[in-house]
């Protein structure tokens, strides 16, 4: 068995604990990700980060609606197509709109603390499950590997040595909690991975508090004794957690109204248990939930009825989930220090099947919430008049590669050194501008880039500056500008200006 593998599973099959119903895990405490957050001047108070797993593949052309291209839409998916009328509007955006069961998110992105980013995906996707999700969680080009997560190799550059002196009094906390079952490869640092998994934390002080760890006894030889003496200090670092999970628990409570247990939302109630968890002063840096579902090659929507289905029913579960959290938080009074993210390993096709499906795909909008994001939309919808693919698939191209905000999230969310940054995701990525005025551009002719201030703002460009022949273009000394697609010559004319000329 490969390193790699064991680690993976030999973490899905450590103590399976229960926090509100769900199964929890628990890493070691070399888990790069509990390093990445120990070393910090202010544990109570740094940074969060929750990762959103939508497992499947979600369709992002019926999730986020190009409504100014209708005709090309419906052309497409005529059978799963959502109608006009039924779409959400967005304030400010009338090119744009969300599937009807998404109210939730949709009151998000009017308020500011939703920001959708379009068509993301990487150079030559893979449409497999297993390796998809595999090049998002360790966020490796489609013909490298990693045996670790991108989340895991930031954490083990934070705090190198780990698990050597852990839990200590600066940081006594999980790095990393994966709430449910699912074993996430982003939280793998090179040698383990970095946290642990949870569902109730009385279940899981109850599994592990009252007992230890197995005794060393003999093991038996070679690979076989290294695996059983890993799973064991596994079971001695849970034992270590358990009291500061469950004290967090009780120190920690819920002030917003999430779904009952009879709504069957499973996504709710795991972000119900990071938002008391957090709450309650625990001081642990990334949390991982997933919903499952989102492989919808048939019976997508209801047989009478588009605006209902199975994907209707997840989409329900996401939006109702985050914007609950979202309220959480605010009323608890922590929403500044929490962002949140969404991925799935990959989109949907653009045309539909005859099953009232989609096949898999390339390209997917992903969702940041918080209220930290400084744009509510990250590049443009998808050309539907211009889509790839071949024997009679029509997929959605990548505008955005996924590790452009994995970059933002460690630079400007974490504070990571960008030349680290740069090593954690093996290359530079310019940035999204997620959390910041930063215009990166995409390079258009021979010139070179250059750094000019001038008093004024531009209006922020999600993907790129276009600058027509003629026009000025001024930038506010807030904001750094490297690469600028151009239309004409290159001219300053002044220190303060960039004039463009034919």
């Amino acid at each position: 068995m490969k390193r790699r593998d064991f680690l993976t599973a030999a973490s899905a099959s450590l103590l399976p604990v229960m926090l509100d119903g769900f199964g929890l895990k628990a890493m070691s405490r070399q888990s790069a990700l509990v390093q990445s957050l120990l070393n910090t001047t202010a544990l109570a108070s740094d940074r969060v980060l929750v990762i959103v797993y939508l497992n499947g593949g979600n369709d992002g052309l019926n999730t986020v609606i190009p409504l100014d291209q209708y005709a090309l839409y419906t052309g497409l998916r005529s059978n799963i197509a959502i109608p006009q009328s039924s779409v959400l509007g967005l304030d400010g955006n009338p090119a744009t709109g969300l599937h009807p069961a998404m109210t939730g998110m949709r009151n998000l992105y009017n308020s500011g603390k939703l920001s959708i980013v379009h068509s993301v995906s990487y150079p030559n996707p893979d449409q497999s499950h297993y390796r998809a999700t595999d090049i998002w969680m360790t966020a490796v080009d489609s013909t490298q590997t990693s045996v670790s997560g991108w989340a895991g190799r930031y954490l083990e550059n934070r705090f190198p040595g780990y698990p050597t002196g852990y839990p200590n009094a600066q940081m006594e906390d999980p790095l990393a909690i994966q709430i449910g079952y699912l074993t996430s490869t982003a939280l793998l640092g090179s040698q383990q991975s970095m946290g642990i998994a949870l569902n109730d934390p009385d279940s899981f002080y109850q599994l592990v508090g009252s007992g230890g760890a197995t005794s060393p006894g003999d093991l038996p030889c070679c690979d076989a004794g290294d695996l059983i003496a890993y799973i064991r200090k596994q079971q001695a670092l849970s034992v270590g957690y358990a009291g500061e999970i469950k004290r967090a628990a009780d120190a920690g409570q819920n002030m917003a109204t999430y779904p009952a247990a009879a709504a069957k939302n499973s996504l709710a109630d795991q972000l119900k248990i990071v938002a008391r968890l957090i709450h309650g002063g625990l001081k642990t840096k990334i949390y991982f939930v997933s919903l499952n579902g989102f492989d919808t090659h048939s019976g997508q929507v209801d047989t009478t009825d588009v605006r209902l289905g199975s994907h209707a029913d997840l989409l329900g579960k996401l939006s109702t989930a985050i914007e609950t959290f979202q309220q959480d938080l605010t009323l608890q009074g922590i929403e500044d220090k929490v962002v949140g993210m969404t991925f799935s390993e990959f989109g949907r096709r653009a045309n539909s099947n005859n099953s009232k499906g989609t096949d898999h795909g390339v390209a997917a909008p992903m969702f940041v919430f918080g209220s930290n994001v400084k744009h509510r939309t990250i590049g443009q919808n998808p050309d539907l008049a211009n889509l790839t693919g071949q024997a009679g698939s029509k997929e959605i191209t990548m505008q955005i590669d996924f590790r452009r905000v994995y970059t933002d999230i460690l630079n400007d969310w974490f504070g990571t050194q960008h030349t680290t940054t740069n090593a954690l995701l093996f290359r530079e990525f310019p940035t999204v501008s997620l959390f910041s005025d930063t215009v990166e551009t995409v390079a258009s002719g021979n010139w070179q880039d250059r750094n000019v201030w001038t008093v004024g703002r531009v209006p922020f460009a999600s993907e790129y500056v276009k600058v027509n022949a003629g026009h000025t273009l001024t930038i506010d000394r807030s904001v750094s500008v490297k690469n600028i697609r151009l239309e004409g010559k290159l001219m300053y004319t002044g220190p303060y200006s960039i004039q463009m000329t034919g």
